[in-house]
């Protein structure tokens, strides 16, 4: 079984480059532009992970946070630098919601929102 989940954001060639200089992710696969111009799944690899960002299309139930208010998805990305990726999505206007500091729970860890709703929680070890 592969688990890839698919981010519904209003453009995925910006989502693209966000998560590319953000996250480091590789773009792997485009395809090919629609009717409205906008590429209805781009796909990428991070590491041993893949994942998807695909355009909002209403008339599929295809709805982005900001379409529904908020996100209802924490993703949870494991990293060597917690504090470096944090500093990294921020720089590309992501928004710190809890800093990343070492916690309790015996992890480093904080979460962001990236500049398309999507909340991500940042962890790795303590330091």
């Amino acid at each position: 079984m592969r688990l890839s989940p698919r981010l519904i954001v209003p453009d995925p060639e910006r989502a693209s480059a966000f998560y590319q200089a953000a996250l480091g992710a590789e773009r792997v696969f485009s395809a090919p532009p629609g009717d409205d111009g906008r590429p209805s799944m781009i796909d990428h690899r991070v590491g041993g992970a893949s994942f998807q960002v695909s355009p909002a299309v209403s008339a599929w139930g295809w709805l982005s946070p900001d379409d529904l208010g908020g996100s209802a998805v924490l993703l949870e990305v494991e990293v060597e630098d917690p504090d470096a990726v944090g500093e990294r999505m921020t720089a590309h206007g992501a928004e710190v919601l809890v800093p990343i500091e070492n916690r309790p729970y015996g992890k480093r860890s904080g979460r962001v929102r990236d500049p398309f709703g999507h909340l991500w929680i940042i962890t790795g070890e303590l330091r």
